[in-house]
Order: C-alpha cells, then structure tokens, then sequence
C-alpha cells in the first residue's frame, strides 16, 4: 500500500455578485489528494493520512476521496474549519489569491494523533504546505524519519509562498527532507524559487550526496530529467493539446510511483541500480501520464488504461 500524507483543501472560486452577495465555485484541491486520487487511478492500492474538518468541505472531501478508490482509514477528523483557497479575478484579469488556512483541520495533525501504519505500507509520499505548517510539519516530518529505514520515501516540495512566504524557511525544509527521502520529484519552478543561482543538475548531484537515491526534475514543456549517482535519463514532453496545468506535477508524481511499483523497484536499492534505460522509461511513463492531465480540464488524472 501507498500511503498519502499531506492536505486536502477547497479551492474557492469567486464569480458575479448576486442580489444577497457573490456566487462562489468550490472545487476540490491540493497536491496531496491529487497524488493520492491519481495513484488509485493508475491502479495502486493508496490511503490517505491527513486531517480533514467534519464541515461541509471536509465532508465533500471525504466523498471524493472514496469515491475514487482512496482508502480514508487513516484520517484524523476534528471540527477545526476546512482549508480555503479563495481565488478571485480583477477587472484586468488578474488572478489574485487569499489563503485561509490559519487553525483548519489539515494543520491539527499531530505526534499525539497521528494514526498508526498498517504493515502493508510500502512506500510514504510528502510534499507540499503540510510540511510548512504547525503541528502538522514536525509530526510528519518525524513520520518520514522514523519511518526511511523501513519503508520508501517519496518527496514532492510543491512549495507554497502563499502559505508560507519565507524562503529560507522552505529551503531548510527541503534540506532536512532531501536527507530523509529517497525518491526527490521537484519542478523547475520550484528549483527557480529556492535555488536561482544553481542548475538543475547541480541541485540534484547535492541532493544525492545529501541522501537521495533518486532525483526527477520536470521542466513543462521542456521535458524532463532523472538521476542517480550512477546513471542519468533525459524525456521530451509529450505533444498534446494542453488545456491546462492543473495537477501536472502531482500526476507526474503519481505516473513516477506507480512505474517503479510495476517493476518491482520500490525499494532504495532498487532505484540505486536503475541504469540510464530504465529510468528513461520511468520519465516516459511519468511524462505521458502528465500530458494525458494537461489535455483535459482541471486535475482529472488518468486511469490505468489510458497509458497503454
């Protein structure tokens, strides 16, 4: 089993004003859940760890997570309010966010109440503000450290400047997690935003040296690359008509764990003696997964079924 651990929240919509107010369109969001949806897509069996709210949203994304296949076994449920991402568009244009996030449920999560691990948990995905946030940062940070030696690592930084603005504190975020992970999945936007005057691939020669097995880099439409200390692959992206990016990374994310589990590479070693071929086909896969997403509308991941 993959287990999941992040946040789910709402992103809201604001539309035309209305005689009482101002319509509003909440939609289902965050790069936990859409790691964690489309992994049950490809076919992996996948729980979720995270706090959610009993409220409306908390409710609708209980729903959507079962609907999907998601096992919520391991959710911590409070009445703290769900997570909100307002989202709104000036006369030119313009998005412009508001974050309301302070207290929610997804951050209540902490060493007292963090759910047991079933023994079959194979491998442990983090990534995104969940790290960032208190107490739920340092509960999972000491999740991922007690558990590297047992089970596999998966990391996504998917960082936040709207949650949390301070880039030197996501940079010691990162560090701490490069050492503890053992598969690092990380954007060129991302890269650009904690490391402006380093490469991609003198990023990735630290991080392997600082614990990472694995490295992936993904650069939109400019393909993407992995390495180990041994071997490195380079992918274009796919051509597709590209609609929008929503959950890209986070298919990706998904289409990268999902291959290594197919071809039974879902341990340390495994991914250490991945060879230049090997890890092309995984960006490959990883990439058409991708490209599949950014063809449709909003986060709607691929099924299994559509990648062969």
């Amino acid at each position: 089993m993959f287990v999941v651990c992040g946040e789910a929240l709402m992103d809201v919509y604001t539309g035309e004003a209305t005689p009482t107010g101002l319509a509003l369109d909440a939609r289902i969001g965050g790069s936990p859940l859409n790691v964690a949806q489309g992994l049950a897509r490809l076919g992996r069996p996948v729980a979720f760890l995270a706090g959610l709210s009993t409220d409306a949203f908390g409710e609708r994304l209980l729903a959507s997570l079962a609907a999907e296949g998601v096992d919520t076994s391991l959710i911590v449920r409070s009445d703290a309010p769900s997570t909100l991402s307002v989202v709104s568009v000036d006369a030119r244009g313009v998005p412009r966010y508001a974050f309301h996030g302070t207290g929610a449920a997804d951050r209540q999560l902490s060493h007292d109440t963090l759910p047991a691990l079933p023994p079959t948990v194979r491998v442990l995905q983090f990534g995104s503000y969940a790290l960032a946030v208190e107490p739920v940062g340092s509960a999972l940070l000491a999740l991922a450290a007690r558990e590297r030696g047992q089970r596999l690592v998966a990391y996504d930084p998917n960082v936040r400047l709207n949650v949390e603005p301070d880039v030197a504190r996501w940079r010691a975020l990162v560090d701490r997690m490069v050492s503890i992970a053992h598969l690092v999945k990380v954007s060129d936007e991302d890269l650009g935003l904690l490391y402006p005057a380093e490469t991609p691939e003198q990023v990735a020669a630290r991080w392997l040296a600082q614990g990472a097995v694995l490295v992936a880099v993904t650069r939109g439409g400019q393909g993407a690359s992995a390495w180990t200390r041994s071997a490195r692959a380079d992918v274009p992206t796919p051509q597709v008509k590209v609609i929008d990016t929503v959950g890209a990374g986070d298919t990706f994310q998904a289409g990268l764990l999902t291959w290594l589990d197919e071809h039974g590479a879902l341990t340390p070693g495994a991914l250490a003696a991945l060879d230049g071929q090997a890890l092309g086909a995984l960006l490959g896969f990883a990439a058409k997964a991708a490209a599949i997403t950014c063809s449709r509308r909003g986060a709607d991941m691929p099924r299994r079924a559509e990648l062969d």
